[in-house]
């Protein structure tokens, strides 16, 4: 009974903090996530008052908030919108790749992890983060930009590839051999590959199988089914949270609007623990002797993902303010960089401390660049009496991408997509 209490107690400190560390971030217009994961370190092994009887608790929330934070994500898109975005946006998905999970690996080997974390910090380094580019698009006014759309591509294109990348990490911090990570390569292709097709070609039927009128059954219908196939894929060595996007991605139409409405409120949950859980899990001290390392990191993969936004948006005839717009934009990281870390960790610990590092430094100068890479450009360009970065002649029209377009389908779900950011009062998303 004691344990018990001393649990209930625990928890309940540590959601009501959440919520007002939630709060305090909406109030000061930041993403709450380096505030979970500062409590997370305030509270963890080494922190101020570790937390001993939530612990395992904790450990199984964070599970489960990766597995939602993927599922929502799925959610977020067709199959049949993936397809039309590896036929347009592969280029610049090939691009972001180079640019941004380079650093990562390199640092990693420089550092002497080895290849295992190599592989782990090039992905640490590599993917943006879908919540807070969603949060910062939605304040800025920027979701009819014509750099908006070029934007989500190089998101998506990060998304499906973390359904190659997950399992692949997943069978090499296992220490599987060549063959065993093949065959894991080979499963995680397949399954993606044959749930596009389902979905493609069997959609509706999917969807009417889980569909109900009744909200409570088609929460249980949904998540049930998506803790189960997460449990299978995991038994597999593909990864959970692919085959919890999976799971997403073959729902559609009013179902997934639907379960996206009632889950929402459990992957904010669930995903504010998983960051807690990974601050708590990494200890304050080993931080300030990797903040040399992960301020390099940032200061590099800061200039690569406005780079590879800029050639993403002139590949898409986006004019020269757009190009800066989209780049500065995308240099946010945050949950799937914590994500790939927490996988990590177990193998290669020293991974923790400096993607910790790494996130907090980037989930905080993201919105920034968001805001200020193309005025800095411009003032440049102009010192250099070039003009090129106030103007839009690569559209035609002074000021055209600035202008509203109509928006795709998962551009209208934008401020829905991986945002845990709680709303500035009086502001909705529309």
């Amino acid at each position: 009974m004691h344990d018990t209490t001393a649990l209930l107690v625990e928890l309940g400190a540590v959601i009501l903090g959440l919520g007002l560390v939630g709060r305090l971030a909406g109030r000061i217009g930041l993403s709450p996530i380096p505030l979970y994961l500062l409590a997370g370190l305030a509270f963890g092994h080494g922190g101020l008052i570790p937390l001993d009887a939530s612990e395992e608790f904790t450990m199984v929330g964070a599970e489960i908030g990766v597995i939602l934070l993927l599922l929502l994500l799925g959610l977020e898109y067709s199959a049949s919108e993936l397809v039309t975005s590896l036929k347009t946006q592969y280029p610049s998905g090939a691009v972001d790749f180079v640019l941004n999970a380079t650093p990562g690996a390199v640092a990693a080997l420089i550092l002497g992890w080895g290849p295992v974390g190599a592989v782990a910090l090039a992905g640490v380094t590599w993917i943006s983060s879908s919540g807070v580019i969603a949060k910062v698009m939605t304040d800025l006014g920027r979701l009819g930009n014509r750099e908006t759309p070029v934007i989500l591509g190089v998101l998506v294109m990060e998304d499906l590839a973390m359904a190659i990348y997950l399992p692949l990490l997943t069978a090499m911090l296992a220490g599987v051999s060549l063959a065993g990570g093949s065959l894991a390569l080979v499963i995680a292709l397949g399954a993606v590959g044959l749930v596009l097709y389902l979905a493609l070609r069997h959609g509706r039927l999917i969807s009417r199988a889980v569909s109900s009128d009744n909200p409570e059954m088609l929460l249980l219908v949904v998540l049930g089914l998506t803790v189960l196939v997460a449990g299978v894929a995991q038994q597999l060595q593909v990864s959970a949270a692919v085959g919890a996007f999976l799971v997403g991605i073959a729902l559609s139409g009013e179902v997934a609007e639907g379960a996206r409405k009632l889950l929402t409120p459990l992957r904010d949950l669930f995903a504010a623990v998983f960051f807690v859980f990974f601050g708590l899990s990494t200890n304050p001290a080993d931080i300030p002797p990797v903040l040399l390392p992960a301020a390099l990191l940032a200061i590099i993969t800061t200039f690569t993902k406005i780079g590879t936004g800029y050639y993403a948006a002139r590949r898409a005839g986006v004019g020269p303010r757009g190009r800066w717009r989209a780049g500065g934009t995308l240099v946010a990281r945050g949950e799937f960089s914590i994500v790939i870390a927490g996988l990590a960790v177990a193998t290669e610990p020293r991974i923790g401390p400096i993607a910790t590092a790494y996130v907090l430094i980037l989930v905080i100068v993201g919105p920034l660049t968001a805001r200020w890479t193309q005025p800095i450009a411009a003032k440049i360009e102009a010192r250099r009496g070039g003009g090129g970065g106030g103007g839009d002649k690569a559209v035609g029209v002074s000021g055209a991408e600035a202008e509203p377009v109509a928006k795709s389908a998962p551009e209208r779900r934008l401020g829905s997509h991986d945002d845990l950011t709680p709303e500035p009062a009086g502001e909705k998303h529309e």
